[in-house]
């Protein structure tokens, strides 16, 4: 039985940055070479302020928010933490194919993941060639790149929106709030062959979502983006969530003397 597998087509999980030089927001994707196999998610609720005392000791008189301790204003706030393990020896065995790799190993793919932190601006590439050059080369393959001629950019100190992908139940707008870095083995010229990158992210719901993007904000074409995938992943939350009563129903039955 030639030409086929029983072994799975997986998806590959990816951060997908949107930069919109103009109008139309240009997806710079960084595709993961290996999903990782665990990752830790964290919700935490809204939480009100803690009672206050002064200096006699007497409780003072509680705000709105303190009468209020069970109500929850906001969405939960939700984080993920991951590993994402890079390696360029495979594509050394292939250099002509992979000439990126072979001058650099993995350097290209842990910048692509450490610019994420950094707010557009001034490049200071263009300021050395005349160009703003901005290149991911995924792991798998995968190339993306958008070059533009060099411009006075306006003062934004906002990051760029990013979206987290892991498969097609968790697309959300993400901001990423830790990175650190293990560099393993070397090139002759010392770029990195092997790297462990940890991410922390933070999932920005429509409230973070507000001020964003420079001046206009919610108005960017990558704003909505962001806002429709955060929508479309809390339905497919709602969904599921519903569809967990078939199993409560089971569970009551089970509760009933036989």
């Amino acid at each position: 039985m030639s030409g086929y597998t029983r072994s799975p087509k997986l998806l590959k999980g990816a951060i997908i940055q949107f930069s919109a030089p103009m109008l139309i927001p240009i997806p710079n994707i960084i595709i993961f070479e290996y999903n990782p196999e665990t990752m830790t998610r964290t919700l935490t609720p809204w939480a009100p302020a803690e009672r206050t005392y002064d200096e006699q000791g007497n409780m003072r008189e509680l705000t709105r928010e303190q009468k209020n301790a069970l109500s929850q204003p906001f969405d939960p706030q939700e984080s993920f933490t991951v590993s994402l393990f890079l390696d360029a020896c495979d594509a050394l065995e292939k250099p002509e194919s992979h000439p990126v790799a072979f001058a650099t190993g993995v350097a290209d793919r842990i910048s692509a993941l450490e610019m994420l932190l950094y707010p557009p601006g001034d490049s200071a590439l263009g300021g050395l060639l005349g160009v703003s050059v901005d290149i991911s080369i995924g792991g798998g393959g995968g190339f993306s790149a958008s070059v533009g001629a060099k411009a006075k950019a306006a003062k934004r100190r906002s990051v760029p929106v990013v979206l987290f992908f892991w498969g097609p139940g968790r697309i959300v707008p993400v901001r990423i709030t830790t990175f650190s870095v293990e560099e393993i083995l070397y090139s002759p010229l010392l770029y990195p062959l092997r790297a462990k990158v940890n991410l922390g992210m933070r999932v920005l719901d429509d409230n973070d979502m507000v001020t964003i993007e420079g001046v206009l904000g919610p108005s960017t074409a990558s704003v909505k983006i962001a806002k429709a995938c955060y929508k479309f992943t809390r339905v497919q939350k709602e969904l599921l969530a519903t569809a967990n009563l078939a199993n409560t129903v089971e569970s009551i039955i089970s509760l009933l003397p036989s």
